[in-house]
């Protein structure tokens, strides 16, 4: 059963690989298919690119800033593509070609936009705390108080046992490695 698995999921991570997909758009797998995610909207990359800014400022030149970078969990056949990832650079030199591995990553970002905002608070909060990946920074432009950014930590059996959820405009606090406070005074509100 493993072994038809694995050659399910290299199928799937193959065909990822040669996919021709339009400017902007992102593949993902999920749930055994490949899934076409739209371009975000200004609002969200301009958080994407203060969150960015922010993470550069305080990180090592060994660790870097992505915002394409496909991240895999292959052990639940889920291939992501988070709006912003850290890694260690040494841990790229394994497959150029290939996703990194997500265990390997340091912190995943998402930001939610209305067409993916269930799938970023249930089926990617799963997947992360199941790789497991250490921190899960969600900004939730669409959560139903009123937008919030909330920081998952503490991985555990499936699930995260921290969470510290801060709305819009109040800073939020990553730890070690980052050691900053993330302003997000000025992110933009959907209206």
């Amino acid at each position: 059963m493993a072994v038809e698995s694995d050659r399910q999921w290299s199928y799937l991570l193959d065909t990822w690989r040669e996919l021709d997909v339009p400017e902007g758009w992102r593949a993902e797998i999920e749930g055994g298919q490949i899934v076409l995610v739209p371009p975000p909207n200004t609002g969200h990359n301009l958080i994407a690119a203060r969150v960015h800014r922010a993470l550069v400022r305080c990180l090592p030149d060994d660790v870097e800033v992505f915002q394409t970078l496909g991240t895999q969990i292959a052990r639940l056949e889920k291939l992501y593509i988070p709006d912003l990832v850290v890694v260690d650079t040494a841990v790229l030199a394994v497959d150029e070609d290939g996703p990194v591995d997500a265990a390997e990553v340091l912190l995943a970002v998402e930001i939610t936009s209305r067409s993916t905002a269930r799938h970023d608070r249930t089926k990617k909060l799963w997947g992360y705390a199941h790789a497991p990946v250490p921190l899960y920074l969600l900004i939730d432009r669409f959560d139903e108080p009123g937008p919030t950014v909330t920081l998952f930590s503490e991985p555990h059996n499936g699930a995260y046992r921290q969470s510290l959820r801060t709305p819009f405009g109040k800073p939020v606090g990553l730890p070690a490695p980052f050691g900053v406070e993330l302003s997000t005074e000025g992110f933009p509100v959907p209206s």
